[in-house]
């Protein structure tokens, strides 16, 4: 019976997983709004029954999809936020390319630019506590607040850049190009306390 019920899980997941990409795959090309069920199950290579078996429409599957994502970089920010730089975006890097299409989809002008916002959210929330602790600065700080989203902003565009490209530039390039911006940055912000 154990062994019926992974199988099961495991075709479901794997179903799930297929729903999702052909959703980031369709809103790569168009808008949320104009995305039908029909195309995300003829993407998927389902049947609508199966569709409704875990979604009540595309608006619920984009929802739930953009909770799962949050909820995943904000873990992958707090296993990664005692780590330097350098491995930090490696990491970093290394989620977003193991899930390409939902950065493609996340950065596609065909978003709703709300998953993209709140990802940069994550990163500016971390690096103003790094900051804050590293220059004994409150939280709160208004310099601290435009220096941390200038850095968040800079790395996002940067994700946003190769995610668009369809990530052809090889995954060590963009670390070292964060790396490099993002030091910079930091480095000034320290400068200028």
């Amino acid at each position: 019976m154990e062994e019926s019920k992974n199988t099961y899980d495991r075709r479901t997941l794997k179903t799930r997983k297929a729903i999702k990409d052909a959703l980031c795959e369709l809103l790569v090309e168009k808008e949320l709004h104009k995305v039908t069920v029909k195309e995300i199950t003829d993407k998927a290579d389902i049947n609508r029954g199966t569709f409704y078996k875990h979604y009540l429409d595309v608006f619920d599957l984009y929802d739930k999809m953009e909770h799962d994502i949050l909820i995943d970089l904000g873990m992958l920010v707090l296993e990664l936020e005692s780590l330097r730089s350098e491995q930090f975006f490696k990491h970093l890097i290394d989620y977003i390319d193991d899930n390409r299409p939902e950065f493609r989809m996340m950065f596609s002008p065909n978003s709703t630019c709300k998953l993209r916002d709140r990802f940069n959210r994550i990163l500016e929330g971390l690096f103003r506590q790094l900051e804050a602790e590293e220059i004994e600065a409150n939280i709160s700080d208004i310099t601290l607040r435009y220096h941390t989203n200038y850095r968040s902003r800079g790395c996002t565009a940067v994700i946003g850049l190769w995610a668009r490209g369809n990530f052809v530039e090889p995954k060590e390039f963009i670390i070292k190009n964060l790396c490099a911006l993002d030091s910079n940055t930091k480095s000034f912000i320290l400068k200028n306390k």
